[in-house]
């Protein structure tokens, strides 16, 4: 497996194959990125529990609706987006 590092960690330069050189973030920008992390996790839990999945990581989740599934990749790509603009 893998090693894991947290996002918000400056060793996170360390284990990436498609970014060839990182910069290392400011306390703000750190405390920005796990915020817009936190709240699509949170925004994400509420869509999967509305599909009556509980308790579950995103990327195992095929929710049975097509528009609680598009929701819920939206909210994942909004994340991303974000916290590529905070990094990049």
């Amino acid at each position: 497996m893998a090693k894991k590092i947290d996002s918000a960690s400056d060793d996170r330069t360390a284990n990436n194959a498609a970014r060839h050189q990182y910069r290392k973030l400011t306390d703000a920008e750190k405390a920005a990125m796990m915020e817009i992390k936190d709240r699509g996790a949170g925004l994400i839990g509420v869509i999967c529990a509305l599909d009556g999945e509980q308790n579950v990581q995103p990327d195992n989740v095929r929710l049975n609706d097509r528009n609680l599934e598009l929701a819920r990749q939206a909210a994942e790509d909004a994340v991303m987006r974000a916290v590529r603009f905070i990094t990049g």
